[in-house]
């Protein structure tokens, strides 16, 4: 092999090895900046400091940073999101807060309940809008197409099927959520096409959807309201027919707890598996303890508003139940709407970080361009999350309709703007790329109770628009402010 000539040699600093220096010897020796000596500093007396003392000067500014490096080994060790604890510490505030105005009201067993019951169609519509947004899209016509989806299903159960297999038919829920179903997803594959393949903006063609779903809704039925709903349908909506009862509230609450701890273990084993670091086990205890508390906790709270006693005497009288004298307490549980909205959250979870059309939508939202060249075709992935969303607000329209026992032209008004909101104070950025369909869920919940609160303290309703809008800018900026320190 030929050498390098001597022009082209690197030199290789030498370093004296860290075991012949002593701590005396570690003095802070004046740099030379071109050949002259730097002089002393006057300001500790025109001699250098040991390296020991200034070791002990950085060290000793009290427990305040030893506090802070321990909060900050938690954290690591844990792996919590900071930002997502930060929401849940603003949510805290807000519900003691209006609990404090409203005299005592927020806090209780029957608010809570229905608060959990009015978040779901919200926090369903949230987890599609997270894959919109972050692929730099925005969808201003999912409270529009809720409306008309929901119009479609009221019509179809309470005009179309009884003159065709009757009023008492096990089939009607099930039709006309299919048909519910159907209806969403064309809608959104049909706004996807647009924005795809006809390169469209996306907030031109859901701006304009905003307008022409709305006017549909009412061309359905000529402003006119359609009810009743079936009686089996209606159970999607919660309320004393559609909860499931203390007992399998508790059985539900026991199998997530399992489902949690095995989540835990069988992510711990892959990572030793595949050699990733590892959470210590106190964190993974931890976290395990944490989850089962706020379930078990949430079960309780559920269990603890029972069912009126009008409804409670119709119900023993038509079960043959003694009416006793100090009445009957029967607990409502958690309601089937809240569990609907928990099984979609988790599929949303699971499509967005374990199968390839997730990686795809972060891909294209991180940049547009590579995910391109890379192979991914970007149109069709677009396609896919419009239509995704336009079943996601079918599903929110068929809990909101049974809910409401009827179909209404003013059902899913301004829900475009809450679950936007909610899409942005869960973390979701606006510029694309980021986002979490469990900190969106929460969004959800921060707005339905600063709206549910509002109401409690009878705030009129134009007020209540000025501070969800105020909210929503807000979010937006909190987020510009983090983006700009992450980089």
């Amino acid at each position: 092999m030929h050498s390098l000539p001597e022009a082209c040699r690197v030199a290789t600093p030498r370093f004296p090895e860290a075991s012949r220096w002593s701590v005396e010897e570690q003095t802070m020796t004046p740099p030379t900046i071109s050949g002259t000596p730097a002089q002393p500093s006057k300001h500790n007396g025109g001699t250098a400091k040991p390296m020991a003392e200034m070791v002990k000067s950085t060290t000793s500014s009290g427990p305040r940073t030893a506090e802070a490096n321990a909060v900050t080994r938690f954290f690591r060790a844990t792996e919590i999101d900071t930002r997502l604890l930060g929401m849940i510490g603003a949510l805290i505030i807000i519900w003691i807060g209006f609990h404090i105005i409203t005299g005592g009201l927020f806090l209780t067993p029957r608010n809570l309940w229905n608060l959990s019951v009015q978040t779901t169609d919200i926090a369903i519509m949230t987890t599609g809008m997270v894959l919109i947004i972050v692929t730099r899209n925005i969808d201003l016509s999912v409270g529009s197409v809720l409306g008309l989806c929901g119009m479609i299903m009221g019509v179809t159960q309470a005009k179309i099927l009884p003159e065709y297999i009757g009023f008492d038919s096990p089939f009607t829920w099930v039709i006309t959520l299919i048909i519910g179903l159907i209806a969403g997803g064309l809608i959104g594959t049909f706004q996807g096409m647009i924005i795809a393949f006809l390169n469209v903006p996306s907030f031109i063609v859901t701006l304009g959807g905003l307008l022409v779903w709305r006017g549909a809704t009412w061309l359905v039925t000529s402003g006119q309201t359609v009810a009743p709903m079936d009686q089996t349908f209606r159970i999607m909506g919660g309320g004393a027919e559609g909860s499931i009862g203390a007992t399998w509230s508790w059985i539900v609450g026991i199998a997530a707890c399992l489902f949690v701890i095995a989540g835990i273990i069988g992510s711990r084993h892959q990572r030793r598996r595949f050699g990733f670091p590892r959470r210590p086990i106190w964190a993974e205890y931890f976290l395990a303890i944490l989850s089962c508390f706020l379930i078990l906790g949430a079960v309780s709270i559920a269990n603890s508003y029972y069912w009126p006693i009008n409804i409670a005497k119709k119900y023993a009288e038509t079960n043959n139940i003694p009416w006793p004298e100090t009445g009957l307490d029967i607990p409502y549980g958690i309601a089937v709407p809240v569990l609907i909205a928990i099984v979609v959250g988790i599929i949303m979870t699971f499509i967005a970080t374990r199968l390839r059309f997730g990686r795809y939508v972060f891909a294209i939202g991180g940049n547009p361009e590579a995910a391109e060249l890379a192979g991914i075709k970007t149109r069709w992935v677009t396609v896919r999350i419009f239509a995704l969303m336009g079943i996601l607000a079918a599903i929110a329209a068929a809990i909101s309709t049974a809910r409401l026992n009827a179909a209404t032209n003013s059902q899913g008004t301004l829900d475009e703007l809450y679950t936007i909101a909610a899409a942005v104070i869960g973390g979701t950025s606006l510029a694309g790329g980021t986002g979490t369909i469990a900190g969106a869920m929460l969004g959800a919940l921060v707005m339905q109770s600063l709206q549910s609160g509002m109401v409690l303290a009878h705030v009129d309703t134009p007020l209540q628009s000025v501070v969800v809008g105020t909210v929503l800018v807000v979010a937006v900026w909190l987020d510009t402010v983090y983006r700009a320190r992450a980089k």
